[in-house]
């Protein structure tokens, strides 16, 4: 696995790989890679296992939802950095393989990203502040957040580490992040369910039905 990403690395993606390459890397005869994986489509899939579960174990272990909503911004951009900085080779298989990849590893990497925007939802309900909001908007919101954050961690892997750079990175995800929860903030489902009922009564009247 670690010879695979140490190639990715350096090629265009991972299909573009051969199984001998990756034998010859890792320093092992090629009849050897069947001892572990059934092909490369499998070999893919553990590297995608592998990125998402790191990632699951950081925010299991930072436990956000337990913290005050004051200065959470903040610290989740920063901490999602370090980790995406501290498992780079990780990182760039999955930003090149979503969507230059086989079409199972295209598939993984959605429905793990779904998954992870169904959790960020169940976690912005624990908050008072989204009392207001259903589990419907609550992915909706969790997607943008989502989006973002996938977006700032393909800045960061463009990037030589360099502390002026990382800050100003930061600062500007952390505004990503801060005008979707100012809008999150003015955003009440019941009124939005009324009002958008409310313009499809009156689309519906303007037609004649």
């Amino acid at each position: 696995m670690a010879a695979a990403l140490e190639l990715v690395a350096s090629e265009s993606n991972f299909s573009a790989l051969s199984l001998r390459r990756i034998a010859r890397r890792a320093g092992v005869v090629p009849t050897a890679f069947y001892r572990h994986f059934q092909d490369m489509d499998a070999l893919g899939m553990a590297l995608v296992e592998d990125t998402f579960g790191e990632l699951r174990r950081m925010l299991r272990d930072a436990d956000l939802p337990s913290m005050p909503i004051a200065g959470l911004t903040r610290y989740s951009v920063q901490l999602f950095a370090l980790h995406v900085r501290d498992h780079r080779l990780l990182f760039q298989f999955l930003i090149k393989e979503r969507y230059a990849g086989s079409a199972a590893l295209r598939g993984a990497i959605q429905d793990h990203i779904g998954a992870l925007i169904g959790e960020l939802a169940h976690d912005l309900a624990q908050f008072d502040e989204f009392a207001r909001i259903d589990i419907d908007d609550l992915h909706m919101i969790a997607e943008l957040v989502v989006n973002a954050v996938i977006a700032v961690s393909e800045r960061i892997l463009d990037t030589v580490p360099d502390a002026a750079e990382d800050e100003a990175l930061m600062l500007r995800a952390e505004k990503q992040l801060r005008l979707i929860f100012l809008g999150v903030g003015r955003w009440d489902s019941r009124v939005s369910r009324g009002a958008a009922g409310a313009a499809n009564a009156n689309t519906l009247a303007r037609e004649g039905y």
